[in-house]
């Protein structure tokens, strides 16, 4: 362990309320910072092993509900698990007793002997985040960047492990950054803001408000990384202290930019669009952002260069996973909102692409979709979902729509459609609970059908 000590937690009640990755990583370092530590879990205990092993290293469990009377035990901390939302009831009387309420990555920061790089955003998040620890490490040698947050490497757990000259590469959902008392980045993006997780949050201005908090402890020798396509956010950074660094796709700004396919740094060029390793308009945001991140870094431009053109993507998220009878396939199962999946689709040449999609069904109508189907050769469709889909292949037009039971059905069906030189898309615009754990798990199925068909 390589972490600051700090004695803020000593003989304190600390209550870690919700374990998954993150939960079962704070509750394990406040227990090593000396605090009296009490879980308490949904998951009933003969299935709960994270609840299992803690209770064995001696912390306090309590597991299957969420009592209301545990509050009366005079707890001076919460440390809430980001996807247990502000309205239930346990929180809601928290809050009314005024018991402080943050999430692990508060924690991470106290005790981060490493600079962090805070990314959040709706959309672009992950693969933003992953590329910017793609380039920072490019040319490094005694030290390293280090991916954590929000993309499945808890923070807390990640910070016990980083070294001073390493940097902390932090994903931060809305979820996270509404429990964050100093958290301070040294360099902070904001990939971009669309309407999500409305649910969560209540409203949209709610929403917002949850993202800019990443830059609440900055200041001016802070750098906040913006994209500065959306009037949005060109607002919203008049109202901060950090010193603000755009990247644009619609012009030259005083940062990152794109102007005629090439990409550059105030004034210096980088790199050109096409020799980006992941294709689509979007990942050219993403490239933006991580370009102005380690120009910041004091990166050079030909390992910048490199590191993007060798980049092919996160597992889930457009990545490219093979060719069978000269038909590429692409694993985009990470998309699960309409908006994801027309960010992939403006990535390929709809006239040669068989796209995959459907799941779980929310309620929503797929009608802001129609523009973005248009062109595309055939589809195939599975999950709850894909009548309403269908309806939305019909009305643009789309020669070919066929069902099939899942995704593993979907793949040599439309493998049958398509042609040499064709390209094979699952990007499914819903979440994967109606047939699969996660998304994780659909888009594998999806490489080992690809697979089989070998």
């Amino acid at each position: 362990m390589d972490m600051k000590t700090i004695k803020t937690y000593e003989n304190q009640k600390v209550l870690v309320l919700g374990l998954a990755k993150s939960g079962f990583s704070a509750a394990k370092l406040l227990h090593h910072l000396g605090a009296l530590v009490t879980v308490n879990d949904g998951k009933v205990f003969e299935e709960n092993k994270d609840a299992q092993e803690l209770l064995s290293e001696g912390i306090t469990v309590i597991t299957g509900s969420h009592p209301l009377e545990l509050l009366d035990e005079g707890f001076t901390l919460i440390v809430k698990n980001p996807g247990i939302p502000y309205t239930h009831p346990f929180v809601q009387e928290a809050l009314s007793r005024n018991i402080p309420i943050i999430t692990e990555v508060e924690l991470a920061y106290e005790i981060a002997d490493a600079p962090i790089i805070g990314i959040t955003g709706t959309n672009g998040k992950t693969t933003t985040t992953t590329m910017i620890g793609h380039v920072l490490n490019q040319e490094r040698s005694n030290s390293v960047a280090r991916l954590a947050g929000n993309i499945g490497y808890p923070a807390s757990s990640v910070a016990q492990e980083a070294i001073a000259d390493d940097e902390l590469v932090m994903e931060l959902s809305s979820f996270q950054l509404m429990g964050i008392t100093d958290f301070h980045p040294e360099i902070a993006v904001i990939t971009n803001i669309y309407e999500a997780h409305i649910d969560y949050h209540g409203s949209r201005p709610e929403y917002v408000q949850a993202k800019w908090r990443i830059q609440k402890n900055m200041t001016d020798k802070d750098y906040l990384v913006i994209n500065w396509n959306q009037t949005e956010l060109r607002e919203l950074a008049k109202s901060t202290k950090a010193t603000v660094v755009p990247f644009s796709t619609e012009g030259q700004v005083d940062g990152a930019y794109e102007i005629d396919g090439q990409l550059f740094f105030k004034g210096q060029l980088i790199m050109s669009v096409d020799e980006l390793g992941v294709p689509g308009q979007h990942n050219v945001e993403n490239a933006l952002a991580a370009i102005a991140v380690a120009s910041l870094k004091q990166v050079r431009p030909e390992a910048i260069k490199a590191a993007l053109s060798q980049f092919t993507g996160v597992p889930h998220r457009t990545q490219y996973v093979g060719t069978h009878g000269d038909v590429r396939f692409f694993n985009d199962s990470k998309a699960t909102n309409s908006l994801a999946t027309r960010m992939a689709l403006g990535g390929f040449d709809h006239q040669k692409l068989v796209l995959l999609a459907g799941g779980l069904d929310r309620g929503n109508s797929f009608d802001e979709l129609i523009p973005d189907l248009k062109g595309i050769k055939a589809i195939v469709l599975f999950g709850q979902t894909k009548d309403k889909l269908a309806d939305a292949a019909q009305k643009a037009g789309i020669p070919i729509i066929k069902f099939s039971e899942n995704v593993e059905s979907a793949v040599p069906l439309a493998f049958t459609l398509s042609e040499p030189g064709d390209t094979i898309l699952l990007s499914p615009a819903n979440a994967s609970w109606d047939q699969y754990p996660n998304f994780e798990v659909r888009g594998d199925r999806f490489v080992q059908a690809m697979q089989q068909l070998k």
